[in-house]
């Protein structure tokens, strides 16, 4: 958490508040948190100009007129954007000030969130070390080639998902949801699925991401969008977070489980362990 549909809902926001503003200055108050090393962070930055905002898989990026930033919002990051004064903030660690008095604050109470500025012609590099699979579009995530990966995996399903080699942008909340609405158990082995249940599951990972994207994503915990906004998809969930309480398919408990060390959500008459 965040997972694609914040991510791509911070995006929206970042796109609509500070696209076009120019960087006056930036204040850094957790240098750990910038990969590519403060110092240079903080000199290069002012005087750039936001021309869009983009994303690849969970990584949001700032495309600047003569760099790219990288920022990874891990489990708690969040953008807030003050027109004006900036009131203090306990987590609130890096600060970018606009030329026209606005600021462009990065909070995150845990401080896993990265940031890292690069040159625009090391993008396609940096992603592809990464292994990064499709978007999941109907027209970037095929079918044949995601049915070819899994056949030949007996990694369990969920962990699989997890990787983001597969598909880009699913995490915890919502592999579960996948999982439960292609009524797969999360711990079957990628290389066992029927043609059937790869097709369905193929299917449901576009319609629940692109679910979530439309939800604004998911308000757990303390995930905002740049607009200081919660989600709603969390209204929309059928079984993450649901445990004990009935399957809304079949009427069955839900069951919470660990898999791969992750906490795994499931219906046990609807996902049948094979």
């Amino acid at each position: 958490m965040p997972e694609l549909p914040e991510v791509e809902t911070v995006r929206r926001g970042l796109e609509r508040l500070v696209r076009g503003k120019t960087i006056e200055r930036v204040r850094v108050r957790y240098a750990k948190m910038i990969g590519t090393g403060v110092d240079a962070f903080v000199r290069d930055l002012p005087g750039q100009t936001i021309e869009s905002v983009g994303r690849r898989g969970k990584y949001l990026i700032l495309h600047l007129t003569d760099w790219a930033l990288i920022s990874h919002l891990r489990m708690e990051g969040k953008y807030l954007f003050y027109p004006d004064a900036v009131p203090e903030r306990k987590h609130a660690h890096v600060f970018f000030d606009f030329t026209d008095g606005g600021t462009l604050v990065y909070e995150d109470v845990r401080k896993f969130g990265t940031m890292e500025l690069l040159g625009k012609g090391q993008l396609e590099a940096y992603f592809a070390d990464r292994k990064l699979g499709p978007e999941p579009t109907e027209a970037d995530f095929l079918l044949e080639p995601f049915a070819g990966a899994l056949s030949r995996s007996k990694k369990p399903i969920k962990p699989y998902l997890l990787e983001q080699t597969l598909v880009v942008g699913l995490g915890n909340i919502y592999v579960d949801e996948t999982l439960w609405r292609a009524q797969i158990h999360p711990a079957q082995s990628a290389d066992s699925l029927t043609a059937a249940e790869v097709q369905s599951l193929h299917e449901q990972i576009i319609a629940v991401l692109q679910l979530g994207i439309e939800k604004g994503g998911s308000t757990i915990r303390t995930y905002r969008n740049a607009l200081g906004e919660d989600g709603t998809m969390q209204d929309f969930l059928q079984v993450y977070g649901k445990t004990g309480q009935p399957c809304a398919r079949c009427g069955s408990p839900i069951e919470k489980i660990k898999l791969a060390g992750r906490g795994t959500h499931l219906c046990p008459h609807c996902q049948k362990a094979r």
